[in-house]
């Protein structure tokens, strides 16, 4: 009896905007006709990373090639959601040459690279590569670049600094678990920069971990996809500031999604994300809005100070055209004062 190939799966992870959907859209419209299937994970209640996806209109890219698993963060629910939703693509008459795992910006990876060593998965699939993905303008401002062992020292010192900061953690653990990392929206940046960071990102890395730079999230799929790495075999290579079956907490996080009435441009669009974005707390929104007289839906997203917005579709005809941006934050931010600023 000739034993079938394992299914590759490439999980795609990386922290609040730095690019993962973009990247992930950018491979399969650029796959050559492989057939893909994607499972997308979103932290909060609005599917805005299956619906930019599915808007692709490319082959490899339909809708039901593309599972969302809105319950949670993938890492928490691998048995109740995860699993189950690999199964049923590799259960299909056609199951896919190849799977696409984003995973929400406040997902360890690590948890879900266990879960390939279930007995109902592990004979059918493999880890062919974690690849994170790194903003690389957050880095060079500071987020999440500070030397561990003096923050270390640092916090020691000073009783009034929150000893517990989940978002490094996260961060942390999505570079540690990494294959590959990309680092993207390096357009941004000057050469000098650049440096800075690919130095900052190197000091968390094993030497054997490449990086790669990129803009937009345009990477050649070849890159990305055949690293066979079978990375459920390696898990005592990949470290974790969370222990094997140590959950982590999302108290610290919470998402609301806001209607926004339709923009009179999209710069007066983006004039109010960055505006809502000054709110303390919030980490990032996204989402759809409509723009007066244009026929093409508006997708924005904003992470700290910076914006981007770009028309990706027509809307469909009946379609109501109502928009909707996701804010992710911390517990507790002003949602009043949100919503107040992307009023206008």
């Amino acid at each position: 009896m000739t034993l079938l190939a394992k299914v590759p799966c490439t999980i795609v992870t990386g922290f609040l905007g730095a690019g993962k959907t973009t990247l992930v859209r950018h491979v399969v419209e650029n796959a050559g006709g492989r057939r893909l299937a994607i499972l997308v994970n979103e932290f909060g209640d609005v599917g805005f990373d299956r619906s930019f996806l599915a808007a692709c209109g490319v082959e490899g890219c339909t809708e039901d090639s593309i599972v969302e698993l809105p319950n949670g963060c993938i890492c928490c629910t691998v048995a109740d959601d995860f699993v189950p939703a690999l199964t049923s693509l590799l259960d299909r008459p056609e199951p896919p040459e190849h799977i696409l795992i984003e995973t929400s910006g406040l997902a360890l990876p690590k948890p879900l690279v266990q879960a390939f060593q279930w007995p109902a998965i592990r004979s059918r699939v493999t880890v062919d590569g974690v690849v994170a993905v790194v903003d690389a303008p957050a880095v060079a401002e500071g987020t999440f670049a500070d030397d561990p062992e003096a923050l270390a020292a640092q916090r020691a010192s000073d009783t009034s600094v929150d000893h517990d900061n989940p978002l490094e953690e996260v961060f942390e653990d999505q570079l540690l678990c990494a294959d590959l990392v990309v680092l993207n929206k390096t357009d941004l940046l000057d050469a000098d920069a650049i440096a800075r960071v690919r130095a900052d990102i190197a000091g968390h890395l094993p030497c054997a971990v490449k990086t790669v730079e990129t803009a937009q999230g345009r990477i050649e799929p070849a890159v990305l996809l055949g690293l066979s790495a079978a990375a459920e075999d390696d898990l005592a290579n990949r470290p974790s500031h969370h222990g094997e079956g140590e959950d982590h907490d999302h108290d610290d996080f919470e998402t609301v999604a806001l209607p926004v009435s339709p923009a009179g441009s999209p710069t007066d669009v983006a004039a109010r994300v960055a505006a809502a974005a000054e709110t303390e707390g919030v980490l990032r929104i996204k989402g759809f809005v409509a723009v007066a007289d244009k026929p093409m839906r508006l997708v924005v997203q904003g992470v700290g100070r910076r914006v981007s917005h770009h028309f990706d579709r027509p809307w469909r005809s009946g379609e109501p055209r109502d928009g909707r941006l996701v804010v992710i934050g911390l517990k507790g931010f002003d949602r009043q004062a949100v919503a107040t600023a992307l009023a206008g």
